[in-house]
């Protein structure tokens, strides 16, 4: 599911109000560690302070998976914007919509149709990715990926990038992602019944191993920073 929207001149996107996710000198709540991110035990790294270095100079692939309205799209896009490296963000949803006639809507239900593009979608972001790994560039993948469907899911993902693809989970409380998606238009808004369906399932990853950024009350520079440290830690287990 795609994330935000510009909010117009001189506006970074946001994430829904009383939140400044466009100014990383904003004030920070919920500091602590333990509240904003589960990360699987992982082997001593390197001493504090240095722990994002692997994550910002490494050529990596990494899915970014939540919930519509976990904030992937933006995360992700700030996140390829302030690597010290190359790197490239691969939107599923936006590789979707360059279906223009006949694309599945998926608010039209989950069916055959938007399985079969929602696949060969997946499969040219794979193949973007590798391409850009290939030739140097790390790259950055969003999509809503649910832990009950591993195959078609994570195992998907892993097929098309290539085993060392990293996942790391983005997974906000119901009651922000509700927030951020009334402030979506287009076929990108979902029903609240939907965006709690979503979030329900999403819930699943907990308990997985993989690494998860409670993105609630934290802003895009933040998480960014989180999502390098998780980087980071799961890229000394290679």
């Amino acid at each position: 599911m795609g994330e935000f929207e510009d909010r117009g001149p001189g506006r970074s996107p946001g994430y829904g109000k009383g939140r400044d996710w466009g100014n990383p000198t904003a004030p920070r709540q919920n500091e602590t560690e333990s509240h904003r991110m589960q990360l699987p035990p992982m082997p001593a790294g390197p001493p504090q302070g240095t722990m994002a270095g692997p994550a910002q100079t490494a050529a990596v692939a990494v899915l970014l998976i939540g919930p519509a309205g976990a904030g992937k799209t933006t995360v992700a896009r700030y996140w390829a914007d302030t690597r010290r490296v190359p790197t490239a963000h691969i939107s599923l949803d936006d590789v979707r919509e360059w279906v223009r006639s006949g694309f599945a809507d998926p608010q039209s239900g989950w069916n055959d149709h938007s399985e079969a593009q929602y696949r060969l979608a997946r499969r040219t972001c794979g193949f973007a990715a590798r391409n850009f790994i290939a030739n140097g560039i790390s790259c950055i993948l969003d999509d809503a990926v649910f832990p009950d469907r591993p195959v078609v899911g994570l195992g998907g993902w892993k097929r098309h990038v290539g085993p060392g693809l990293l996942p790391v989970v983005l997974l906000p409380g119901l009651d922000v992602v509700l927030e951020r998606n009334a402030e979506r238009s287009g076929n990108r808004r979902l029903s609240d019944e939907e965006v709690a369906r979503i979030h329900g399932r999403m819930a699943g990853w907990y308990g997985s191993g993989l690494p998860i950024i409670d993105n609630s009350q934290l802003d895009v520079a933040t998480t960014a920073r989180l999502l390098d440290e998780a980087v980071a830690r799961a890229l000394t287990t290679w």
